[in-house]
């Protein structure tokens, strides 16, 4: 099944848009820091890494085969401004599943804005996307990501000790997930 996002997606205070090639100094300002890159398979990027990696981003708009990712920046819808990006990858066709992630620049963390970017995006795998199970992972470490999963209303599913060599470290990561009856089970209550 193809997923073609009819873009901008628009929250409260947010836009989730394609990424275009204005954007490589905003990426740049969160891509750049070691704090953001801890966390990440990636190391802190260059200015021209950047440039290549919003280059790749601005065809990673829609779902036409397994593994195609929708890659969007984020923006307050006030200003303009580029606080950080969301993913969600095609994971399994047959299967219906896909991957949501998020980058947010340190300033713009804390502020409730990757929950409701990531409802956004939830409402798009879950409604037009067709997808069965939406799953996430992080660096155990990471405790405002795994926080942000658990606010989200997805469950822990899997610890994995030094499962993969990351940066010259064993990585410990966990995984979690919410399935389409949950998440719209947490919509109908948050209606009421």
């Amino acid at each position: 099944m193809a997923l073609y996002p009819d873009f901008p997606l628009q929250t409260a205070r947010l836009r989730l848009r394609p990424f275009t090639r204005g954007d490589i100094d905003a990426v740049f300002d969160y891509r750049r820091r070691e704090d953001v890159a801890q966390f990440l398979f990636d190391v802190a990027l260059s200015r021209d890494e950047c440039a290549l990696a919003v280059q790749q981003r601005i065809g990673q708009v829609a779902f036409e085969s397994e593994g195609d990712k929708i890659i969007v920046a984020v923006e307050l819808l006030e200003t303009g401004q580029i606080i950080g990006e969301m993913s969600l990858i095609w994971r399994s066709a047959d299967n219906r599943q896909a991957e949501i992630g998020w980058i947010f620049h340190p300033t713009y963390q804390g502020k409730g804005y990757a929950t409701e970017a990531s409802e956004a995006l939830f409402a798009l795998a879950f409604g037009p996307g067709d997808i069965h199970r939406v799953m996430a992972r992080c660096d155990t470490g990471n405790e405002r990501s795994w926080r942000l999963m658990e606010r989200l209303g997805m469950r822990r599913e899997a610890h994995f000790r030094e499962h993969a060599l990351v940066k010259g470290s064993w990585d410990e990561e966990f995984i979690y997930a919410i399935l389409w009856q949950e998440w719209r089970k947490r919509q109908s209550a948050g209606a009421a």
